[in-house]
């Protein structure tokens, strides 16, 4: 099964022109000589970041990429027309490797940030090139240079602040819907998400954060169990993961640290690094238990986890304490910023 965080493209660049065969014929001038241009050089092409595209679905429908290929030369020295160079719009986080080589050629994490990914063929030679003291009259000239071809295979990592992580039905779509403008599938069955989605939490005017939201992970994730391992890599690039555990399942006998634990073990064998990254508790669906249980139970999973970490009890369906978490999470955010020197990916309106 494809997801829309992946692509393979194919890349063409633009061929150089053909070298002029070409002679002066001017009156009162019987032996102008050879006079023929260089051909132009064909357009390359370049994977360029555009911030605002959050997928690689348009690559399903757009599949080839060809750079403008160069003119030929023409007499009197005329070189050919340079084909234009093509910029091919990517979203940030990108990452290109050669298909058939599988070697890594770049990764693209800023907007406007371009990527050389195939040379235009250079322009042949006209036949000027080859007078001599020897040979006044070449007949010779050269054809342009074949621009590269290449098969890229694009995977797009997903940029945000935050991402949130949890078994299936944990509430993760919907505690994006509640605080963000996203609008992901929310349903009550298992793999309601089947591909990364981006959430802008506005805090105020100017501060705000990106959320990830990505599929429900299960046990044996790290080996591609259920939807795969590749959703785990989205993780790798947010600042702060937030693990929502739901407080009310379905089945009377599931146990939330059970399922805590077995998503840190995931962690763990996908990235050692990543199982360590800042992760806050956010227990789901307290409205689902009885008013009296709600702190009892949530004091029984801490103490099974014997987690020491920050602890949210929200109800993301009907938003408490959603708007907390936001808050605390944007000025978390904010001081990671001011901790590290690092650019987090809080963004500003510009007024």
């Amino acid at each position: 099964m494809k997801f829309v965080d992946e692509a393979t493209i194919r890349i063409e660049a633009g061929n150089g022109g053909n070298g002029a065969l070409s002679f002066r014929r001017e009156k009162f001038i019987p032996r102008g000589g050879p006079d023929g241009g260089d051909g132009g050089d064909g357009g390359s092409v370049y994977l360029v970041g555009r911030e605002g595209l959050n997928t690689l679905v348009d690559f399903r429908h757009t599949r080839v990429f060809r750079g403008e290929s160069g003119a030929k030369g023409g007499g009197s020295n005329c070189t050919g027309k340079s084909g234009k160079d093509l910029y091919v719009p990517v979203p940030l986080g990108t990452r290109v490797t050669d298909a058939e080589a599988e070697e890594l050629i770049g990764e693209i994490t800023h907007d406007g940030e371009s990527l050389l990914v195939a040379h235009g063929g250079r322009g042949g030679l006209g036949n000027t090139h080859f007078k001599s003291s020897t040979n006044r009259s070449p007949r010779r000239m050269t054809p342009g240079k074949p621009g590269e071809r290449r098969a890229l295979a694009l995977e797009l990592q997903v940029l945000a602040d935050a991402g949130l992580l949890g078994l299936p039905n944990a509430g993760k779509s919907t505690f994006l819907r509640a605080v963000s403008d996203a609008r992901p599938k929310v349903a009550d069955y298992p793999f309601t998400t089947l591909h990364p989605h981006l959430g802008v939490v506005r805090i105020e005017e100017s501060r705000s954060f990106v959320v990830a939201d990505i599929p429900g992970l299960i046990e044996g994730a790290a080996e591609g169990a259920g939807l795969g391992h590749q959703f785990l890599r989205h993780l790798s690039r947010t600042n702060i993961l937030l693990h929502l555990v739901d407080m009310a399942p379905l089945e009377p006998d599931a146990d939330p640290a059970a399922g805590v634990k077995a998503i840190e073990s995931e962690l763990k064998k996908f990235n050692p690094a990543l199982a360590k990254r800042e992760r806050w508790l956010v227990l789901n669906k307290m409205d689902l238990l009885p008013a009296e249980e709600r702190e009892t139970q949530a004091k029984r999973l801490l103490k099974k986890l014997k987690w020491k970490g920050p602890v949210y009890r929200i109800s993301a369906i009907n938003r408490e304490g959603c708007r907390e978490l936001a808050m605390d999470l944007m000025r978390r955010l904010e001081q990671l910023k001011k901790k590290t020197g690092k650019t987090t990916h809080v963004r500003k309106r510009q007024p």
